[in-house]
């Protein structure tokens, strides 16, 4: 039996006492001391974890304020902070021991918009694509770019001094800072620009401003020896840059900008824009080495190129193997009878387009001439003119980020050096060195980076589960110190030194390093921001954090090494967050969009498992074998009545078991974080394992059975259809099915039965015998389709439409008999009941296979589940079998047909895709394009994550509002401004819930195909 989970860490008091006074004084954001809220939020992209003591999420700059006052009470000297943006920081600059202040989930609001003078002001919590959205009309972007720009916060930019690619031209994000408002440790607030009150003499932000002055002037000479002149300049305290050379001023808020939240939080910001540039052109240039593509590179940069990006070959060869490969793969080919080693992805951009071409004119034939000499290891190049595919090939380059750590076997890719910057005229020779380095302790690695910059990320392969390895980490790290001071370089070029402060004495030198402690202190002078990195306050006797602090691979390893294989879709999350996605089109975990809440993403769930895996296995007890008896023992009264005891007892004892739960209650199962995500992690895989197992202890709700069942209840109401939809639509059975099953909106099944349906149509009955005695020739002449539970019985018009199509198209259809998918069964974690489903299934698809006839299904999530949960429960036992979606089927006929063009008008059709099909099938939309159009037709895919019903996830009551919400992302406002009659959706789902909130009955793109054959402008 499963035992009870405990906390596994205390809250000390004097926070608990803070929390309780920060409430009782007003503050108006949300206070989180929850396990699982507080264990969200322990780790980052970063190799660390740290469980911090609470997480508090403002609402207001007031709000932050209130938390600086509150805490400058003597009782709370010990209560210190970590401010939190996206978390994407790879080095740990947000991680605390302390309380965690997200500025993420309610400060992200663009506050001004100034179209004349080129600024806006924006809370800290506003994600860098949010800003760029928000702007782009006007003809303005915020330049400095980044990998993770779709779900960093500005906030964090600020806090790291953040850049990427193009910032030979755009710099980083300090260049473009105006001005911040800080709020400091005693609730202080100010306004750099000076625009706000000034502050008391007495605050911390008073006695910041003026002790930092005098610091940078005085140490002027020390100051500007040491910080080494190169694009990517220090982050943390840019004491260099805080007086302006032109009018000898002092700015703050360079000291501010990357200074990680260690000296104040940082709550708006105002920021400069620039304009958009109209003219651009991309040059992918291909070597047969990536040193070649590196010691290329400054010939780039005399080209005068706004950007040069590389890529190794591990980096490329990883791309290729994902879904966004498909959007790149014309864009940049390979070389015939040569290996492509290594790209530059060399960009040109100007307000000029003459110049752009001459620009890149110049450059082309300098390869041209290259190439043709055999020089620099040049293979080829492509050039790029078009925006929309300029735009994958970037995509595809910050994919590739997350890419490395999918990479094979227990070593990861792991960041810890990877944002080293060098002259750039010596980045070749420093690189050959660090490859020799890594070469010598015999790891692998990928690299890729800005060339133009002198910026390189390598990440070394380490498996942080292995104490050695860690050691090795610690190592290369200090051999790497050693290797940037020798070229000149920094260790912290680009992300921010976190866990790296360590080496701060050492590049400072003690008597400058005794400076920055000044600064700290008056910033700071209790050590309550950030305590640890990047300094510590002069009179402190705190310690800086180490590069060996406590790794998230310390804990991993308390979990057995099977459990840790078993369950690798949680295991391998390594925290890139690319499913904190701010786009609504994504499809991404829509429950994240909506809820803004870390535990409910694929990061959040993929965490809470492995704490929940961790405490098992501190428990004793042996998760593999605790879940294999819930395959083979069956329920008896006894353990039915102690799980129904346990559910009564829930509100009464502590389980962690029941946060994870919460978290997992929240997802939709719609599988696009197991293609989307750069890791794969696969939520609904270690989600259905979950829950099986948790309901081994924990009665199921009354919802679940009725979800579990539904497909073996189906055909006998099917049987009485008339009287089941009256049933369903009289008020007082609605009331009840919500209030005793938590069931609402329950659809009505079609009438007539697709039973009586098919009688009006030509249609063979399913004869295994006389079909296995057909030629092979008249077998190329029929189709069988298989049915799902909820098109047969609820869309009935979508199988009676597939069938006229096929007979259209001059085929002979079978319907197969229904067999339950059992995909239902699998979302609510019912694996012994899906485990037989499944069996049973895949053997009969087996032996109806070897008739050699296609099997076709309409529905993407349930023909998927045959080739996705199929495959991973039964393995090799699944059987030979594939069902093909409608398109996948269709394609292939169409140089078959001679139907001639049957559109009278040229009125578009538009495509909304089911998130689970264009996720696993990244062609789909493509391939629905090309079939409308050999009929003369157009179809215009419509970009849109999910539409929030997701099978049954939709009719929940516990789930409505979160289902309507993520409805509203992208399917509502994107349907507002379309022909109803004109949209088409692939999945079940998605046409449910639109017949629900729109009241009216979409169609199957198959429809509008059939409509076409038939000659019809409309469906």
């Amino acid at each position: 039996m499963l035992p009870r989970l405990h906390h596994h860490s205390d809250i000390e008091p004097s926070v608990v006492h803070f929390l309780n006074e920060l409430d009782a004084a007003g503050f108006q954001g949300d206070i989180e001391t929850q396990y699982s809220s507080r264990f969200s939020v322990a780790t980052d992209n970063s190799v660390y974890q740290q469980l911090p003591q609470a997480v508090v999420h403002p609402r207001t700059s007031e709000d932050v304020v209130l938390i600086g006052k509150i805490s400058s009470k003597p009782e709370f000297e010990n209560v210190t902070f970590s401010p939190r943006g996206g978390g994407t920081g790879t080095n740990g600059q947000s991680l605390t021991q302390g309380v965690v202040v997200d500025l993420s989930r309610h400060m992200n609001k663009v506050i001004e918009i100034n179209e004349k003078e080129g600024w806006v002001r924006v809370q800290a919590g506003v994600v860098k694509d949010q800003l760029n959205d928000a702007v782009r009309p006007y003809g303005y972007f915020f330049s400095p770019d980044l990998s993770t720009s779709n779900r960093a916060t500005l906030g964090g930019m600020i806090n790291t001094d953040a850049s990427g690619q193009g910032s030979l031209k755009y710099g980083k994000t300090s260049d473009h800072v105006l001005s911040l408002q800080a709020v400091f440790a005693d609730g202080s607030l100010l306004e750099t620009d000076g625009s706000g009150p000034d502050p008391q003499e007495t605050s911390f932000a008073a006695q910041a401003l003026s002790v930092t002055e005098h610091i940078c002037r005085t140490q002027r000479d020390a100051i500007v020896a040491k910080f080494p002149p190169l694009n990517r300049f220090l982050t943390g305290y840019d004491l260099k840059n805080a007086i302006n050379e032109a009018d000898d001023s002092f700015d703050i808020t360079r000291v501010l900008c990357g200074a990680e939240g260690s000296l104040a939080f940082i709550t708006e910001a105002t920021l400069n824009l620039t304009p958009i540039p109209t003219a651009r052109t991309l040059v992918t240039v291909k070597y047969d080495s990536f040193d070649s593509a590196l010691r290329n590179a400054p010939l780039m940069v005399e080209a005068q190129a706004l950007s040069v990006e590389t890529v190794d070959s591990k980096v490329l060869n990883l791309a290729k193997q994902d879904i966004v490969w498909h959007g790149v793969r014309d864009l940049i080919t390979d070389v015939p009878g040569l290996e492509m080693q290594g790209i530059n992805i060399v960009e040109f951009a100007d307000q000029d387009q003459a110049s752009v071409d001459h620009l890149v004119a110049e450059l082309v034939a300098r390869l041209d001439e290259t190439m043709q000499k055999g020089q620099s290891g040049i293979i080829g190049y492509q050039v790029c003119t078009d925006l929309a595919s300029i735009q994958r090939i970037y995509g595809m380059r910050k994919k590739a980020v997350g890419l490395l750590g999918a990479a094979k076997g227990r070593a990861k890719p792991v960041p810890f050096t990877e944002d080293t910057c060098v002259p750039p005229e010596h980045l070749a020779d420093y690189i050959s060195e660090f490859r020799a380095l890594l070469d010598k302790n015999q790891l692998t690695y990928g690299m890729f980076g800005h060339v133009d910059a002198g910026v390189l990320h390598v990440r070394p392969a380490l498996d942080m589960c292995d104490p050695q390895q860690e050691k090795i980490m610690l190592h290369i790290s200090d051999e790497v110190v050693k290797l940037v001071a020798k070229y000149g370089g920094l260790m912290w070029g680009e992300h921010g030194k976190g866990y790296r402060s360590e080496y701060s004495p050492a590049f400072f030198g003690e008597a400058l390093y005794q400076e920055l402690r000044r600064v700290k202190g008056a910033f700071d002078p209790h050590n309550k921001m950030n305590p640890g990195k990047i300094c510590t306050p002069l009179e402190s006797q705190a310690e800086l954090v180490k590069v060996a602090s406590v790794t998230r691979g310390y804990y991993d390893r308390q979990i057995d090494v099977q459990v840790r294989d078993s369950f690798k879709q949680a295991m391998l999350c390594n925290g890139n967050g690319l499913c904190f996605n701010y786009d609504t089109s994504s499809p991404m975990c829509p429950s994240m969009k909506v809820s803004a809440d870390r535990r409910h993403s694929p990061k959040g769930r993929a965490g809470l498992v492995r704490e929940w895996l961790r405490q098992l296995s501190e428990e004793g007890i042996d998760i593999l074998s605790l879940e294999q008896e819930t395959y083979e023992r069956t329920s008896t009264v006894k353990a039915l009545v102690n799980r129904v005891r346990h559910r009564l007892n829930q509100r009464h004892e502590y389980d962690f078991s029941h946060e994870v739960f919460e978290a997992m209650n929240g997802c939709l199962a719609c599988k696009a974080c197991a293609s989307q995500c750069p890791i794969k992690v696969d939520v609904p895989s270690f989600r259905s394992r979950f829950l099986n197992i948790y309901h081994s202890r924990y009665q199921r709700p009354a919802k679940d059975y009725l979800v579990a069942n539904i497909e073996t209840l189906l055909p006998t109401m099917a049987k009485i259809p008339h009287v089941v939809n009256r049933l369903l639509s009289q008020g007082w059975v609605k009331h009840v099915t919500k209030k005793t099953i938590g069931y609402v909106d329950a659809p009505l099944l079609s009438v007539p039965v697709l039973a009586k349906r098919i009688r009006r149509h030509p249609l063979e009955a399913f004869d295994v015998q006389r079909l296995s005695r057909l030629s092979e020739e008249e077998k190329q002449q029929y189709v069988i389709l298989v049915q799902d539970p909820f098109t047969s019985y609820y869309d009935a018009d979508v199988v009676e439409d597939m069938i006229a199509l096929a007979v259209k198209l001059g085929k002979k259809p079978v319907l197969l008999p229904f067999k339950p998918n059992g995909k239902s069964q699998h979302v609510k974690g019912f694996m012994q009941k899906f485990k037989s489903t499944a069996t049973n299934t895949a053997e009969f698809l087996t032996q109806v296979a070897e008739l050699g006839i296609p099997l076709i299904g309409v529905d993407p999530a349930m023909v998927l589940c045959y080739r996705d949960e199929y495959v991973e429960l039964l393995g090799d036992h699944r059987g030979q079998f594939d069902v093909l979606l409608v398109h996948e089927w269709l394609l292939p006929q169409l140089s078959e047909s001679t139907h001639e063009q049957g559109m009278t008008d040229t009125t578009p059709w538009y495509l909304f895709s089911h998130c689970t099909e264009k996720t696993k099938l990244p062609n789909t939309e493509a391939e629905w394009g090309t079939i409308f159009a050999h009929f003369g037709a157009q179809l215009q895919a419509v970009p849109v994550g999910c539409c929030g019903m997701a099978g049954t996830f939709g009719h929940e009551a516990d789930k409505l509002q979160m289902s309507t919400d993520i409805y509203g992302l992208s399917w509502k406002p994107n349907l507002a401004q379309l022909p109803q009659e004109r949209c088409l959706m692939t999945g079940y789902s998605c046409r449910s819930q639109v017949k629900r909130f729109e009241h009216y009955q979409p169609k199957h793109p198959l429809q509008a195909v059939l409509s076409i054959l038939n000659g019809m402008t409309r469906v």
